[in-house]
């Protein structure tokens, strides 16, 4: 799968939206749910919450391991995507539509890659 040249991504395999009144959205690439494999639960920050460029924000559980969530902004967490909850599954099923994770009033990012240069980095 291709990564989607709109977004912005970190090398531990987050993707972000540029911000739109201030949020950006945040999920992680199919190469990291490909990695994963089937994803069986999600811890994510709670609306409100302080996130922090670089720092842990929540958990993926898929059958293979856990994985933690970096955020790739600092900021505020604005909304979490309740169908994730619901349905694990959509992080592998539509990592880059349906399974993003949570939105973030952004105050500043981590360093963050392009598409070309993430699928470089994955070796793609």
């Amino acid at each position: 799968m291709s990564n989607p040249t709109h977004l912005q991504y970190t090398k531990e395999h987050e993707w972000l939206t540029a911000a739109v009144d201030g949020v950006s959205t945040i999920g992680i690439t199919a190469h990291a749910a490909d990695a994963l494999g089937d994803i069986v639960y999600v811890q994510l920050p709670e609306v409100g919450d302080a996130v922090t460029a670089g720092e842990t924000c929540g958990e993926l559980e898929s059958t293979k391991s856990v994985s933690d969530l970096f955020s790739p902004v600092t900021g505020e967490v604005v909304e979490v995507n309740q169908a994730v909850l619901d349905d694990n599954a959509l992080v592998n099923s539509s990592p880059f539509e349906d399974g993003w994770l949570f939105k973030v009033r952004v105050e500043a990012t981590d360093e963050l890659l392009d598409a070309e240069a993430y699928t470089a980095f994955i070796g793609g």
